[in-house]
């Protein structure tokens, strides 16, 4: 199973979510279904989906609103799911 899929035009992503990183980054596969990334918000309140969100909307030049946080509100572990991304940077194939 791969960290990521396609459903037509939009992209599944599985993600392990490190908070209060000293920055924003793509850090690379973990394990055999998730791909790490770093986020400086903290989990509270919302702040790290909220980092993350902003992250990969300019990760994949796409608008936030085209972002849909399918799980993992609460969870390191999230599943997000990006409608027609407008750059893949992170040798996703399509």
């Amino acid at each position: 199973m791969s960290w990521y899929q396609w459903q037509q035009n939009d992209l599944i992503l599985r993600l392990r979510i490190q908070p209060k990183a000293s920055k924003e980054q793509f850090i690379g596969p973990y394990g055999d279904n998730q791909y790490k990334v770093s986020i400086s918000a903290p989990p509270v309140d919302g702040k790290a989906n909220d980092r993350l969100l902003k992250f990969i909307a300019k990760a994949f030049d796409l608008p936030r609103s085209r972002i849909e946080l399918l799980s993992g509100a609460n969870s390191r572990s999230k599943c997000l799911k990006l409608k027609s991304p407008g750059r893949l940077p992170i040798g996703i194939e399509k």
